[in-house]
């Protein structure tokens, strides 16, 4: 486990209807709340939607901590720590999250991240962030995503 990366596994619970007009019953969680002690502050909320086989990959941040959640379809997330100063430098982490496998998922600054979508169906991404995206001055550092210090095959058998 990297330093300082946090996984909530989350809770499914059913959803009761109002009235008996169906039989398929939904669910709800809570995916973050304020006593979960995962974002230092709040910035910014963001949703994205990742069509089936796409990579995105790899990216990190300076100043922000990212909290990822996957509603629907399945990704394959990659974590690598990128600050020479954790127990964890250098360490590669790979999870799957999204549909059977909830989860929220706080990514340190520092730490490079990306996801490809594993699932037939696109996959929806929540991420809520402690900085606002700043247009002039992203907190933000594009990686190509087969650098080869972080040497993932995103071919590879999940």
């Amino acid at each position: 486990m990297i330093d300082g990366v946090t996984i909530k596994k989350l809770i499914v619970r059913d959803d009761v209807p109002d009235t008996d007009q169906t039989t398929r019953r939904g669910f709800l969680m809570e995916v973050l709340r304020d006593d979960d002690h995962l974002l230092k502050k709040f910035g910014q909320s963001t949703f994205t939607v990742t069509h089936p086989h796409t990579v995105k990959a790899f990216h990190k941040h300076e100043r922000q901590d990212d909290l990822w959640f996957v509603s629907s379809g399945r990704a394959r997330i990659v974590l690598y720590d990128d600050r020479p100063a954790s127990p964890t430098y250098r360490e590669r982490m790979t999870l799957v999250a999204g549909e059977g496998e909830y989860k929220l998922i706080l990514i340190p600054a520092g730490v490079a991240h990306g996801f490809q979508v594993v699932s037939d169906s696109p996959v929806f991404l929540f991420y809520h962030t402690t900085e606002s995206y700043d247009q002039k001055n992203p907190d933000e550092l594009r990686i190509p995503h087969n650098d080869p210090a972080i040497g993932f095959d995103w071919k590879s058998p999940i």
